[in-house]
């Protein structure tokens, strides 16, 4: 068990493409630090969309734009960042989903802030000095 705490960083452009190198930073280290793979299913999940929502929303899919992932370890939990300098998102204006609903009309998409609320133990958001911050946690 950690006693102190360690972080990994990461810098990569808002493409797609770069999905499988993020879910192998994650997955990688998560995985080293001692997290089952459920857990790591659900937190490479998790940073998945909210990679996505980034490179969708915060950047319109500019993939000249930068996204920086910083996944922190301590004993109680592994905490990862994602920050980004596009349009910012605004947790106190999103509803979230009729999960029943949306499988009932075959909605595809807009589930992804639903999915990291739920699959990750705390989840913040910030805007600070023109950058984007979500820290997502996931306890041991």
């Amino acid at each position: 068990m950690l006693n102190h705490s360690i972080t990994y960083r990461l810098t990569v452009n808002a493409s797609t493409e770069h999905l499988a190198e993020v879910r192998k930073f994650v997955g990688n280290y998560a995985k080293q630090e001692g997290f089952s793979s459920e857990q790591i299913t659900d937190t490479r999940l998790a940073v998945d969309e909210a990679f996505t929502n980034i490179i969708k929303h915060a950047y319109q899919n500019d993939e000249s734009k930068t996204v920086h992932l910083e996944l922190q370890f301590d004993a109680e939990k592994l905490c990862i960042t994602l920050s980004d300098k596009g349009k910012s998102f605004d947790m106190t204006n999103y509803t979230f989903p009729d999960v029943k609903k949306q499988i009932k009309n075959k909605k595809r998409g807009g589930m992804g802030v639903y999915l990291i609320h739920h699959l990750m133990d705390e989840v913040v958001y910030r805007n600070k000095s023109q950058e984007n911050v979500i820290i997502m946690c996931k306890h041991r």
